[in-house]
């Protein structure tokens, strides 16, 4: 992997090679592996639930030992993703395709090249462009520039997708920090708090409009069926009234992100020192072509509905926009793509798609929602969004509301909630993630290499509690002013 550096001197990006992760001692390593290791095994060895499948509870035991391997980052994360696929198919969980298939799955290629796209617009000067106008406009006070960046990138995440608002200000930043001598792997807290503010700011944006990501006309399209059979009448939301529902959530969810990330990790620097900001000049060719190319992807994407494509085959004809012109190459794309971070996601689709397979996600549900019953409001709607997030940490978002509606939808309806509501809330619960595999932005952003999962977790976790109270407060209170009763 390739880090970037503003040389300014000559005003040129120099690649430089990326700095290893700190070395850890044999023994760290025997340790951190063998503790792993037994517990996989301790779940192993524990009686097989009547309503798990075999293969349900090897596959726990084998998530359990991965997670602590991904947290504890004892071997490269990588090679746990690796370990994945490859202990799928040895402890006999799921068949070879099962396993591997997913690495190479619609949503993983388009994660592969949304990424390529933000080592293109670093490669053309854009992402210094943008950067250049960004801090003309927050200035380089670090608590004013965060703050509007948190709440830039939560509202352009509502109509974009959140990787790529990710992946833009990712590689927008990444030369800044380079610039005042703080690279991967050294554990400044200054660029540790923009890279991991970015993807959870955008995370928490993606549940505001119908297009912000594919869990939300997902949740609609689950109510609509759920009510039809249920009622004989399916239970319409409309584009607009969906906006009016979710969009303005967003700005709490927005504040709660940068304040949260601002109290965890506010950095000692109060300003960015050493940043010039310097005109770039007009836009050169290159720059002018890849931005036509990325504005008519988005349009594309936009036109989704119309042209019936996966979002993948925009992706696909805007790397050829970039290349054939001959503005950047495919081989310096391949020389400085992150690949690592890409097999985690891919890895983690492939545990989402298994813990369908097999039936553990149900299980998981079943045995942890029947805990809400006789709960007041409050506990019910968060209980209901910490399961949605929990799951959405491990497997993407649209999975996690295809498996947990059809549970939670009879059992709302059992416990006098409103459909809508419980239908509603799970694209919103599902953006929080608590782990770094848990969805595209937070991988482009651990790419950049300058935070652990620890440092992620140590974040994301109780920025994940405090936003599920955000949810929950605008499902008890905003809702039932617009129509949207709890029962």
């Amino acid at each position: 992997m390739s880090d970037r550096a503003l040389d300014q001197n000559q005003g040129e990006i120099v690649i430089e090679e990326h700095p290893e992760a700190p070395r850890q001692s044999g023994k760290s390593i025997i340790i951190k592996c063998s503790i792993a290791v037994l517990l996989g095994l301790l779940v192993y060895a524990l009686p097989t639930p009547d309503n798990l499948s075999i293969e349900g509870h090897r596959l726990l035991a084998l998530l359990v030992t991965c997670l602590i391997l991904w947290t504890t980052e004892a071997i490269p994360i990588g090679i746990t993703a690796l370990c994945v696929g490859g202990g799928m198919i040895m402890f006999d969980i799921v068949g070879r395709n099962d396993a591997w298939t997913p690495y190479a799955n619609p949503a993983v290629m388009f994660v592969l090249m949304i990424i390529m796209f933000g080592v293109v617009l670093n490669e053309v000067g854009l992402a210094r462009r943008l950067m250049y106008h960004l801090l003309r406009l927050a200035g380089t006070n670090v608590k004013k520039l965060s703050f509007i960046l948190a709440v830039g990138c939560t509202m352009l995440a509502t109509i974009l997708h959140d990787a790529t608002v990710t992946v833009v200000m990712v590689f927008a930043f990444v030369p800044v920090f380079m610039a005042m001598g703080m690279k991967p792997g050294q554990g400044h807290d200054l660029p540790k708090f923009f890279l991991i503010l970015i993807p959870l700011a955008a995370s928490a944006g993606g549940f505001g409009t119908m297009i912000g990501g594919g869990r939300n006309p997902l949740a609609v399209e689950i109510l609509y069926r759920y009510t039809q059979q249920e009622t004989g009448e399916g239970r319409v939301i409309g584009f607009l009234e969906y906006l009016i529902i979710q969009f303005p959530i967003c700005f709490f969810t927005a504040v709660a992100t940068w304040a949260v990330v601002y109290f965890l990790f506010r950095p000692k620097e109060k300003e960015l020192v050493g940043v010039k900001l310097e005109y770039p000049g007009p836009l050169r060719g290159a720059e002018l072509g890849v931005a036509l190319v990325f504005v008519g992807a988005f349009v594309l994407w936009f036109m989704g509905d119309l042209t019936g494509w996966h979002v993948s085959v925009p992706a696909v004809l805007a790397m050829i926009g970039f290349c054939a012109p001959g503005w950047v190459s495919f081989r310096t794309i391949c020389d400085k793509f992150p690949w690592e971070s890409w097999i985690v996601f891919g890895a983690g689709v492939s545990l989402g798609l298994a813990l369908l397979k097999t039936g553990a996600g149900q299980f998981l549900a079943e045995a942890c929602l029947p805990l809400l019953e006789g709960r007041n409001d409050f506990i019910v709607f968060y209980g209901l969004g910490f399961f949605g997030s929990f799951l959405s940490s491990l497997m993407s978002n649209s999975a996690a509301v295809a498996l947990t509606l059809p549970i939670t939808l009879p059992m709302a309806e059992m416990l006098g909630m409103s459909p809508v509501a419980v239908a509603l809330l799970a694209p919103m619960t599902t953006s929080f993630i608590m782990l770094v595999i848990g969805c595209p932005p937070t991988i482009i952003a651990y790419s950049s290499g300058y935070f652990t999962q620890v440092d992620f977790i140590k974040v994301a976790v109780p920025w994940c509690l405090i936003l599920l109270v955000v949810a929950v407060v605008g499902v008890l209170f905003y809702w039932p002013l617009i129509g949207i009763a709890a029962h």
